[in-house]
């Protein structure tokens, strides 16, 4: 089922999530994942969370070579190579922001069918799996931001809310959110 996304001035936002309990669940799994991913994808996001839709514990959702469900993420490596890219938000409607995060991560999670696995990512699927987790430890991708990139996105946010909300031009993005868009399109 299709749910509100909370706006980023929610406080849920800004508090860490407490671990997702298989033996004492508050919410069925499955479903969550089911909600998350309807929800996602009806946003034409590249990932969401729990906390993103009011429903506390630790569980995204993100696109790969499909949907993923992701419960209880850990990152246990990280490169020391770094990549800057513009991030977008489903909480923060049209702001797109440069953000600096690892270009490879190392991960462990858990399916919402229970299954434990250990994976490495690179690229977009990376930085989605850092931007979610950090959505789980109450970290908006805002606080990732230097001081100037902040700047330019609010004001590009601010001009384009002024049209109506409308979704950014294509030719006022990266080369980069411009791909993601596509990708989600295709």
């Amino acid at each position: 089922m299709i749910k509100d996304i909370l706006h980023h001035t929610a406080n849920m936002l800004r508090e860490e999530m407490p671990k997702f309990d298989f033996d004492n669940p508050i919410v069925n799994p499955v479903e969550l994942y089911n909600d998350l991913a309807e929800t996602m994808i009806d946003a034409e996001g590249m990932g969401l969370s729990a906390n993103q839709i009011g429903v506390r514990t630790r569980m995204f959702v993100m696109r790969a070579e499909n949907v993923i469900g992701v419960i209880n993420p850990k990152i246990i490596d990280v490169s020391s190579e770094t990549v800057t890219l513009e991030e977008g938000c489903l909480s923060y409607p049209n702001l797109f922001v440069k953000i600096k995060r690892p270009k490879f991560i190392k991960v462990r999670f858990t399916h919402p069918d229970g299954t434990t696995e250990t994976k490495k990512f690179d690229g977009i699927t990376a930085r989605v799996f850092q931007h979610e987790m950090d959505h789980l430890n109450g970290i908006q991708y805002t606080k990732r931001a230097n001081i100037y990139h902040m700047e330019q996105a609010r004001k590009l946010a601010t001009k384009i809310n002024r049209k109506n909300g409308v979704l950014k031009p294509k030719n006022e993005l990266s080369l980069e959110v411009q791909q993601m868009m596509d990708w989600l399109k295709a």
